[in-house]
């Protein structure tokens, strides 16, 4: 059920254009960090011997923690579960990566309780921070933030701060919790203690997924992966103290939720290239969903739009990129995909497909769904899979070509019935030198090096 351009203007929506290319070169125009990359990726993956991650050859990679060892501050075991995370450049060329842990109240091993650092004690998820040398030897692992719950992604701020996000609507009193849940918190990975355990109650209560700040007027875009229909929103938060610095969130601002006319579902859209130029933005009604979820409030009769599976936010090219993993009809979608990448331009308050994965596109994914995503150095994308059979990481040239980047091992399951853990937090170092991933089974982080174009 792709949408073509008859379809889409039938529903009386506004259409800037649309292409047929099938290639993401519009998607790195532009950039400051843009180069030009060669059409096939690395060269074949090369089996480990040790078993634990296939890479091209001439990359090498570096086991930085696993889940179950001692964190280096002697406040525990390191947390289950590690997913989104940021690099962040220290003195003296040191590298504070600040780790996202996705616990529910089931989680295998939880974050450790710190004093000054914990939201609620009954809270399993929260983040962990590894600082690292030049060379990516780990001089320090620690508490960053806890007590807080389903900690999935997030984003970086402009002034170095690492925005951690709940997936969770949990009130105080359901699966044991003391407090309300569902928020975003602040953490400073060189000082956690700087940022505590504030929930930024403005920036709304829902199932938080990521988060991309423009650098230039201080709007939080925020993404929504909602389990169940209508499925989650997109939105953005105008802050009070836009550009403010560390604990300027704080402050407060306005939340809204984002409306294109005539598109009450983003996967019926499904050609690269199709824009649409009206796009509206509707205050959210009850921001911390006291009786009723965002999305299911009352934005009046024109509706709101919605998607499945909302997942990887991040900024580049002066626009927001924000990414839906798959939509099935079979769980309530208008139609079904293997992935799409969204481009909101906020100087035309203009979104554009750029990328949709499979069933009847041009890109596909060997697997399917892509769930974290961040910009390379050299101007693609890289994507973590989050699908069925063995996992992997896959980059994107900017010439539109899919390359396997990492594989891993399988690790979990039985020879019968192999499981492998899938890949989440894939993020650059501030030199581009390194790419930092997560392993979510068993949970591993690795440091990957090599000839990097």
């Amino acid at each position: 059920m792709s949408a073509t351009r008859r379809q889409v203007l039938a529903t009386g929506a506004s259409v800037a254009g649309i292409a047929f290319t099938g290639a993401v070169s519009e998607l790195f125009a532009g950039t400051a960090v843009a180069q030009e990359m060669g059409r096939s990726g690395y060269g074949p993956l090369v089996p480990d011997p040790d078993g634990l991650l296939d890479l091209p050859k001439g990359f090498r990679y570096r086991v930085l923690s696993r889940t179950g060892d001692e964190l280096r501050s002697g406040e525990g075991e390191v947390p289950s579960n590690p997913d989104g995370m940021a690099a962040f450049a220290g003195r003296r060329g040191r590298v504070h990566l600040v780790r996202n842990h996705e616990n529910r109240v089931d989680g295998k091993i939880g974050v450790p309780t710190v004093d000054g650092l914990t939201y609620d004690p009954m809270g399993k998820g929260g983040c962990t921070a590894l600082e690292l040398d030049g060379r990516n030897n780990v001089l320090g692992e620690r508490v960053a933030i806890a007590g807080t719950a389903v900690n999935c992604a997030g984003g970086p701020s402009p002034w170095g701060t690492w925005l951690t996000c709940e997936e969770t609507e949990d009130k105080a009193g359901t699966n044991g919790y003391t407090k309300d849940h569902g928020f975003i918190f602040e953490v400073d990975g060189a000082d956690p203690h700087r940022t505590g355990a504030v929930p930024l109650k403005a920036m709304g209560r829902f199932q938080h997924e990521a988060i991309a700040i423009d650098p230039r007027t201080g709007v939080v875009y925020e993404t929504e992966d909602a389990f169940d229909r209508p499925f989650g929103l997109f939105y953005r938060f105008l802050p009070e103290k836009p550009l403010g610095g560390l604990g300027s969130l704080r402050a407060g601002g306005t939340l809204e939720a984002m409306r294109v006319p005539g598109v009450p579902d983003l996967s019926v859209i499904q050609e690269p290239g199709a824009s649409f130029d009206r796009v509206e933005w509707v205050p959210v009604p009850d921001t911390q969903a006291k009786e009723t979820p965002i999305r299911l409030q009352d934005f009046g009769k024109k509706g709101i739009t919605h998607a499945q599976k909302l997942e990887g936010c991040y900024w580049g090219d002066r626009s927001v990129y924000f990414v839906s993993s798959f939509a099935k009809s079979a769980e309530g979608s208008a139609a079904d995909h293997y992935g799409q990448v969204w481009k909101y331009e906020p100087q035309r308050r203009r979104l554009t497909l750029v990328i949709a994965f499979g069933p009847d596109t041009d890109i596909q994914l060997p697997g399917e769904s892509p769930d974290n995503i961040c910009l390379a150095p050299s101007g693609g994308l890289m994507v973590c899979e989050d699908g069925g059979g063995a996992q992997h990481v896959y980059g994107l040239t900017r010439h539109g070509e899919l390359y396997e980047m990492a594989r891993g091992a399988q690790n979990i399951g039985t020879p019968e019935e192999p499981e492998w853990g899938e890949f989440a937090g894939v993020t650059f170092a501030p030199d581009g030198d390194t790419m930092y991933v997560n392993c979510y089974t068993p949970g591993t982080t690795f440091a990957v090096t090599g000839p990097w174009r």
